[in-house]
């Protein structure tokens, strides 16, 4: 039987070095099982997260948790857009952010983290659906983001992997 095309990790091709520690962190196996299994987990991490943590900062130039969570749910969104504009064939350069920005505009000290939750399994959600039924020509499409190229695979891995960055910052310095 030969493997899964949702098994096979991206190469160093299909993705700058920027993310590699994202590519690297994601567990071998099927990326689509690890997208949905991520979904709970994610949850979980975010519920887990004391009342009197969730604005906690560990250095003064850091983000709150609520912060990170929200960066969580912005990264999910903006990779999501990559995805499916990569996915579709679309070779329009895609404009790079300035994380900065996003944050300083983002006034995540006003959202409910319950609602960032929802906001996540949502997103996340709608990206398994998106994704499940891609093909190994979609899979292996590209686009460019900020300059570099992607391919669709690596767009997911970097999706996962960004995740499970910021949920084990969130595991180690705040809860």
């Amino acid at each position: 039987m030969s493997e899964s095309i949702f098994t096979v990790r991206p190469t160093k091709d299909e993705y700058v070095d920027f993310y590699e520690p994202y590519v690297s962190a994601v567990p071998t196996g099927d990326i689509m099982e690890t997208l949905r299994e991520q979904l709970n987990g994610t949850d979980q991490v975010i519920a887990s997260i004391p009342g009197d943590k969730i604005d906690f900062r560990y250095a003064p130039d850091k983000w709150t948790a609520r912060q990170v969570v929200g960066h969580v749910v912005d990264t999910e969104r903006l990779f999501s857009y990559r995805t499916f504009r990569f996915s579709r064939g679309d070779s329009t350069p895609l404009a790079g952010l300035d994380q900065d920005v996003i944050m300083a505009g983002a006034n995540f000290e006003a959202r409910n983290v319950q609602n960032l939750r929802d906001e996540f399994r949502h997103l996340r959600s709608s990206n398994v659906a998106m994704c499940k039924d891609f093909d190994e020509t979609i899979l292996n499409r590209t686009g460019t983001a900020s300059g570099c190229s992607f391919s669709v695979r690596a767009s997911l891995f970097i999706l996962v992997g960004h995740a499970i960055h910021h949920l084990r910052v969130l595991e180690d310095r705040y809860l």
